[in-house]
This record gives C-alpha cells, sequence and structure tokens, in this order.
C-alpha cells in the first residue's frame, strides 16, 4: 500500500475499539482524510498528544480500502495548549474546526481551506484579535472561498453600485430598494463596514469596532452561514460574544440577529 506525507490540521477525533482513534484531518493536498490512529488512546502511544484538535502536523500515512493509517506524526504548530487556555478562543476554534469540517469533502483538494483553518488556529492561539472577530473572518473567508461570498456594498442581485442598507441572506448580502426583499434585515452602516473589513483582511478596522457592532455582525454572519450550509455548526452556540466579559454580551453565538427564511429543496 502507497505511503504519502503531507501537511495537516486536525478537525476532530473518534474513539475505535479499546485504544485507537478515527482523526479526521484537513491535508493541504489531499484535501479532507479520515485515517486510524493505532494504539494513540494508550499511556506509552508514540503519537502522544500530537493528533489531538487544533494541532497542525506533518502526516505520514499509508492508504487503505476504506481508512488510511497514520505511521508517522511531526508537530509543525501546536496550537491545541495556548487556544485550550481560553475559554472564548477555545469554543472559537471549535467552531472553525466544525466548519471546516462541513465545508470540505473527502479527497478533493481544498488548499485555500486549509490556509484559512491553519490561519485562524494560529490568529486564536496568538490572542492578537478578539476570538469572535477571528471566527467571524474565518467564517466569511470560508465561505466566499467555497463559492458563497456575501455583498456588503453593491446590491447582491442586480448588481447596483451601494451603499445600501438592507441585508437579506437568500439575496447573498446587502440589496438595493427595488430588489429588497420582504423581512430584510437593517443592519448599522458600522456594521456592514465591519464585516467588509473582516472579509478582506482590514484588522485596523475591524479591531477598533465597537461590541455593538460586533455583537449585529455576528449575528448576520451565523445566519448566512446557517442559510447556505442548510442547518446551524452546533459549536456556534457556546462561543462568547464581545471583547471583555464584564460587558453585556447581549447576542450569543448561537443566536441570529435576523431570521432565517425556510429553504425548501
Amino acid at each position: 500500500m502507497p505511503l504519502y506525507r503531507d501537511e495537516a490540521v486536525v478537525l476532530r477525533t473518534h474513539k475505535l475499539g479499546e485504544a485507537d482513534r478515527i482523526i479526521t484531518v484537513l491535508s493541504r493536498s489531499r484535501g479532507k482524510v479520515r485515517t486510524v490512529a493505532k494504539g494513540v488512546r494508550r499511556t506509552r502511544s508514540r503519537f502522544g498528544s500530537r493528533l489531538e484538535p487544533f494541532m497542525v502536523v506533518d502526516l505520514q500515512c499509508y492508504e487503505g480500502r476504506n481508512l488510511d493509517t497514520v505511521t508517522q506524526v511531526e508537530i509543525l504548530a501546536a496550537h491545541g495548549e495556548a487556544i485550550s487556555r481560553d475559554y472564548a478562543a477555545y469554543t472559537a476554534a471549535t467552531a472553525v474546526v466544525e466548519t471546516c469540517d462541513r465545508l470540505t469533502e473527502e479527497h478533493l483538494p481544498a488548499t485555500q481551506q486549509y490556509l484559512l483553518v491553519a490561519g485562524a488556529l494560529a490568529a486564536l492561539a496568538a490572542g492578537e484579535h478578539d476570538p469572535g472577530l477571528v471566527l467571524d473572518a474565518y467564517l466569511l473567508r470560508a465561505l466566499a472561498v467555497a463559492g458563497w461570498a456575501p455583498s456588503f456594498h453593491d446590491c447582491a442581485k442586480c448588481g447596483s453600485p451601494g451603499p445600501f442598507r438592507s441585508f437579506n441572506v437568500a439575496a447573498g448580502g446587502v440589496v438595493c430598494p427595488v430588489c429588497r426583499p420582504p423581512g430584510s434585515a437593517a443592519p448599522a452602516p458600522e456594521t456592514l463596514g465591519l464585516l467588509s473589513a473582516l472579509l478582506s483582511g482590514d484588522w485596523a478596522l475591524a479591531d477598533a469596532a465597537s461590541p455593538v457592532h460586533q455583537r449585529e455582525g455576528s449575528g448576520l454572519v451565523a445566519a448566512f452561514l446557517q442559510w447556505h450550509l442548510e442547518r446551524g455548526v452546533r459549536s456556534l452556540t457556546h462561543v462568547e460574544r464581545g471583547p471583555s466579559p464584564g460587558r453585556d454580551r447581549g447576542l450569543q453565538g448561537g443566536e441570529v440577529a435576523i431570521s432565517v427564511p425556510i429553504r425548501h429543496q
């Protein structure tokens, strides 16, 4: 059976038998891969804690019929410890890897998604930005890479030049008065500016945003994500919103600031 080696981010793990685990990773060149780490749950396992979620590793496996088997692991970035020390960063990271798992398919190359998730985990471990902002930036960019880039300036339906105030999830972002469907939200202009900054990587503007606009933006991002995934991301219900635990958090991660229309198949 052929061996291969690749960089990968560990997304999730599941117990298998008495001592093994199934490790789901997103690799740089092969996409999402499900592997078996034999004996990893034993105290003397040679893999130790290197195959835990949020870790970026150099992985060597050999191909199997159903699951590949891990033969060697080297750590490239040990984000797990730094992220686990901060509850806000941990819950945001959990939402990041769950979303990545949902947006990628097995054995289909997803290099851009790999770079996004690795970058988001590195940012959460470094603690340079509010975890909620890092999460929303990741969600917006991951959706854009998947083909669902929202519009925060020009009309998402007719392309008329903005700025516009109305936001509609099903339409794909802001809409002009002519295209505005009933029930569209009307977020503050500062909120739309924040989301545009997160999508483009303007961290100076994003870091300066007020908690009110951060919470409103998070609700829009959650609704947009739920619409395209056709169901919610469970980890978002545990995400803390707002840069300071002492402030009024208002909307929590699992709450959506606008109603999400029913998507008919």
